[in-house]
């Protein structure tokens, strides 16, 4: 068991007279999320001139606000610290850069207790235990390849989850899709979990925003290569989505429903479809603001080989179609 003690005063200023509680506290304490700060004000834990207010509550410059948070953190909340090989692509004192392989879970779970991207980071850094996630800012599927943006410090936590929340961190896929593709595509829909089957996600008639942009990078016979764009961040978007438009990504077991036919192709290319059992989903660009310089960076992870191995079969049988 650790005891965890919070406190912090401050004043509001003038750029915070007559603005709502919440509002004005995100400003004062960016260390902590605007949601956090809310359940606390709510809980009575943050006071404005030793009043408790609402987070809708206007307040005035000169109010005195006073921070006391004190929590237990027992140690079934923590991590389990486990040593896994970690393909880092970047680091400083504020984040990480992670390329993840195909196969590993971030965060443990039911079925999934252990041996996830979390138990490794702890066992990497063990103060990431005291963040949120594990400083993880978003997620990929268990099965999805590319990169993935860990915050070392709350603060960075904070900041970078702001810039996800405001859109202003570009991710972009390379998917391989079944079927000819004509062109480029923005699709907004409503999303939320599959009304019959609580394993899979579904575009719905209302519930959270879901936008994805894709274009074309190369079509084949069969099959289109993608370049996907998120703007949101819903559990199996781009999957879901693809399977919306009746293009779903080649290998999922979960929603590209049952074997697409391969009626034209070579016993190699063949093989290698159907033996292809995760989807051909790889995050490969990734930009942002750094959370403390402000400087931008730009970080892009090659092909993992078995999704390389089946675009080069793919460009070999086009070739050799086209000749």
């Amino acid at each position: 068991m650790s005891k965890v003690h919070i406190t912090k005063t401050a004043e509001v200023s003038l750029t915070g007279h007559g603005k709502r509680a919440d509002v004005v506290l995100a400003d004062l304490f960016p260390d902590y999320s605007r949601s956090q700060l809310s359940s606390w004000l709510k809980e009575g834990l943050i006071t404005f001139n030793k009043k408790v207010v609402r987070p809708k509550d206007k307040v005035f410059e000169g109010d005195e606000v006073n921070l006391q948070v004190d929590f237990t953190t027992s140690d079934d909340e923590g991590y389990l610290a486990q040593a896994l090989p970690l393909n880092i692509v970047f680091e400083d004192d504020y984040l990480l850069i992670i390329n993840k392989p195909a196969g590993l879970v971030v965060h443990p779970g039911a079925g999934n207790p252990s041996s996830t991207l979390v138990n490794g980071l702890v066992h990497y850094n063990e103060s990431l235990n005291q963040l949120p996630r594990a400083g993880i800012v978003h997620r990929l599927d268990k099965d999805t390849t590319g990169l993935l943006i860990v915050a070392k410090t709350l603060t960075a936590y904070t900041a970078l989850v702001r810039q996800m929340q405001n859109r202003e961190i570009n991710r972009q896929y390379k998917a391989l899709v079944y079927g000819d593709v004509i062109s480029g595509d923005k699709i907004e829909t409503y999303f939320a979990r599959h009304p019959k089957n609580r394993l899979k996600m579904a575009v719905t008639r209302q519930g959270k925003e879901a936008v994805t942009e894709f274009s074309v990078l190369k079509r084949y016979e069969q099959y289109t290569l993608l370049d996907v764009k998120l703007w949101t961040g819903r559990t199996h978007q781009i999957r879901v989505h693809m399977a919306h438009i009746r293009h779903p990504i080649v290998g999922d077991q979960l929603y590209a429903g049952r074997k697409h036919s391969l009626k034209h192709a070579p016993g190699l290319l063949k093989n290698a479809i159907a033996c292809f059992s995760r989807q051909a989903l790889h995050a490969y660009h990734l930009s942002l603001m750094h959370p403390e310089t402000h400087e931008d960076l730009t970080f892009t992870a090659p092909m993992p080989d078995d999704f390389y191995e089946l675009i080069s079969l793919l460009d070999n049988e086009d070739e050799d179609h086209i000749s």
